[in-house]
């Protein structure tokens, strides 16, 4: 003899699981989207304090931008994936008579991990910058009495 609701069980664990995994997917990847959005702020903070003690237009700003080594010149970010280094601008304006560095980034597009159609899993993200009054634009004072060296990483 069949009982009336053989089945019932596995019917509800299979929508209620499905609501449950949903959700937790969707935490997850809001996760990981503040995540990059942190990493991309920090991009611009540590391109910036490494730009006020270089050489105007060194290398080594980009690459630390990029959370490379200094002298890796790559192309790519090595922990934010889709970051290059065409999205990372370095420039040198003077405010209020104060020489500046301000580090950008703009243009990266982030892609959602969820089953979403295509249109609504790019999400570009808010343009990231960082200005910092600069201490000395690479020139360090030489105790020869010098005019200074360039140390950069």
């Amino acid at each position: 003899m069949k009982r009336p609701d053989q089945g019932l069980v596995t019917l509800e664990f299979a929508m209620v699981s499905a609501v449950f995994l949903l959700l937790f997917f969707t935490v997850l990847e809001m996760g990981r989207l503040l995540f990059v959005w942190n990493s991309l702020a920090e991009a611009t903070r540590r391109g910036a304090r490494i730009a006020i003690v270089c050489p105007p237009s060194h290398p080594s700003v980009i690459d630390v931008t990029l959370f490379n080594a200094p002298g890796n010149h790559a192309s790519n970010s090595s922990l934010v994936h889709g970051l290059s280094r065409n999205m990372v601008s370095v420039d040198y304006p003077v405010i209020y008579g104060t020489p500046m560095v301000r580090v950008a980034i703009s243009g990266y597009i982030h892609t959602l991990l969820l089953p979403l159609p295509e249109a609504y899993r790019m999400l570009e993200a808010p343009g990231f910058v960082t200005i910092l009054p600069s201490e000395s634009m690479g020139a360090l004072p030489d105790p020869s009495g010098g005019t200074g060296t360039n140390e950069c990483p």
